[in-house]
């Protein structure tokens, strides 16, 4: 091999060695600070989209969980004030078939009725306060709500829900048209009071049967949140095993290419002996 001064390639070799083992080390003290395999997308461009597709799905399905869970709690709301109007209900019962006996005076009737008249009001006062965030839940007419209990734009992403009003006059017992002044006016009003029930304990029941759903809405939505979690860790997160292992690797091979290059370096030194020795 000729001798040179030229070009020391074993310098430029073990310069190139250090500058990788450089970087190398560098990466691996990153990973290790951050927790993160991935910093940047030049550390691994397709895991880092498919990661920032992973975060969005685990965030969209925390909220949606989060929606889910609001859901409930107006469903709880409606079905409180549906609880309080069936309460009123079998009280107004009560008095209808108490009124109905004929030991009851024209004055005892009267004042029977009152107390009906009452409680039919109290049910359109419950129906009209009973809301949420400003909407009315059991008012006249039918209110409809949405939840989206999924991260997409499909159907299957929404739990839609309508709740009928629970007013008196929508349960046909509005205190204008029911009198309980005779027995047979009592008899009417215990069939209305009857029919009354039995649709608020229909809607009380379908409130009751979609809060269950959203309940295992949400016991799916965590499953699948806690799966994403788990896949986006395996690509993202750092095994500190390797990294560790991997430092030490270049921290001690870039020790021994800085050796190298000195060494390297130093073979130069040759041709001045030779130089030397023509004087």
């Amino acid at each position: 091999m000729p001798l040179t001064i030229g070009t020391n390639s074993g310098a430029l070799w073990a310069s190139a060695a250090i500058t990788s083992h450089q970087r190398g080390a560098e990466n691996a003290m990153a990973r290790l600070a951050s927790g993160k395999r991935i910093n940047s997308a030049a550390d691994d461009p397709a895991g880092a989209a498919i990661a920032s597709r992973l975060n969005s799905e685990i965030r969209g399905t925390s909220q949606a969980i989060r929606n889910a869970l609001d859901g409930q709690a107006l469903i709880d709301t409606a079905e409180g004030g549906h609880k309080e109007v069936e309460n009123i209900l079998q009280r107004m019962r009560e008095i209808a078939v108490q009124s109905a006996n004929d030991t009851n005076s024209s004055q005892d009737r009267a004042n029977l009725n009152e107390e009906m008249k009452a409680l039919s009001t109290e049910i359109d006062r419950i129906a009209a306060a009973t809301s949420w965030a400003g909407k009315s839940l059991m008012n006249e007419g039918s209110s409809q709500f949405s939840f989206q209990v999924g991260t997409s734009t499909n159907a299957e992403s929404a739990i839609t829900i309508s709740i009928g009003s629970m007013s008196a006059t929508a349960l046909s017992l509005d205190h204008t048209s029911v009198s309980i002044m005779s027995s047979e006016n009592s008899q009417f009003a215990i069939s209305a009071i009857d029919q009354a029930i039995t649709s608020v304990n229909s809607q009380r029941s379908m409130l009751g049967a979609t809060s269950n759903r959203l309940n295992y809405a949400v016991n799916n939505l965590t499953n699948i949140s806690g799966n994403l979690v788990s896949a986006l860790g395996r690509i993202q997160d750092t095994d500190y095993a390797a990294e560790i292992t991997a430092l030490a690797k270049h921290q001690i091979l870039q020790k021994a290419a800085i050796a190298m290059l000195a060494q390297a370096n130093a073979s130069k030194s040759y041709v001045l002996t030779l130089l030397r020795s023509l004087n």
